[in-house]
């Protein structure tokens, strides 16, 4: 499970969770694409896992692995509880969803709207991290409202990473709560994100060894790639 996880966690290509696509017979015919694109689930409430129908919910094909299950909450016991299950099931990482920016997930106090509380973003990580054995991973924007600095950014990585949160998946757009349709940075300035990431030092995070040391350099950020098509979306959803 572990190689598994490796593989998952730096794979160069992901194909991004979106709710009604990447369900499990999307992710089944992508894995006949490619053996090594990181799969997502569509996001998945940790209320509907615990009170809901967990079988119908994270079933899945072992031919999809490796992939990760995508986890959207507010309680903390609720995420941790999800994130055992998901485990149980044979997912191979929970990604924590900190950049939906929809109404209904902002009446439920997470998605984007957590970009702003890093340090319930921290507790809901460490709370997952030690009900599974894991990777717990964010998936996060650059920025909310008009907090889109490079400093922001950071302060809310460093924050989170000391929580035991390795891998920032970084979506290059900032998110406007309750609009579906992000602002879209210029891509210079995106590209400008990417490039300073991997050239941070180390960040300050629990133990030691090689999943434990937390790096700014090891998010992986989404952004368009100029005079090539790009597409982390299928045509329709924002």
């Amino acid at each position: 499970m572990e190689e598994l996880a490796d593989r998952l966690r730096h794979s160069k290509v992901s194909v991004a969770p979106m709710m009604d696509w990447t369900d499990r017979h999307c992710r089944y015919f992508l894995r006949q694409v490619t053996a090594t694109a990181g799969l997502y689930t569509e996001m998945v409430t940790a209320a509907a896992l615990c009170h809901g129908e967990p079988e119908r919910l994270l079933r899945f094909d072992p031919a999809e692995k490796p992939v990760a299950l995508q986890l959207g909450g507010s309680d903390p016991g609720l995420m941790a509880e999800a994130a055992k299950m998901g485990e149980a099931f044979g997912y191979d990482e929970i990604n924590i969803n900190v950049g939906c920016p929809s109404d209904r997930v902002l009446s439920g106090q997470f998605g984007a709207c957590l970009m702003s509380r890093p340090g319930v973003v921290a507790e809901r990580v460490a709370a997952m991290k030690a009900a599974c054995d894991l990777p717990v991973t964010v998936k996060t924007r650059i920025g909310i409202d008009e907090q889109d600095s490079y400093a922001f950014l950071r302060a809310f990585v460093e924050t989170v990473a000391a929580a035991g949160c390795a891998t920032f998946i970084v979506h290059a757009r900032i998110a406007v709560p309750g609009w579906f349709e992000p602002e879209r940075k210029p891509v210079g300035a995106a590209t400008e994100i990417r490039s300073r990431l991997p050239a941070e030092k180390r960040l300050p995070g629990p133990g030691s060894g090689p999943e434990r040391r937390h790096y700014l350099g090891r998010c992986r950020a989404r952004t368009p790639a100029p005079r090539r098509r790009h597409h982390d979306r299928a045509p329709g959803v924002p």
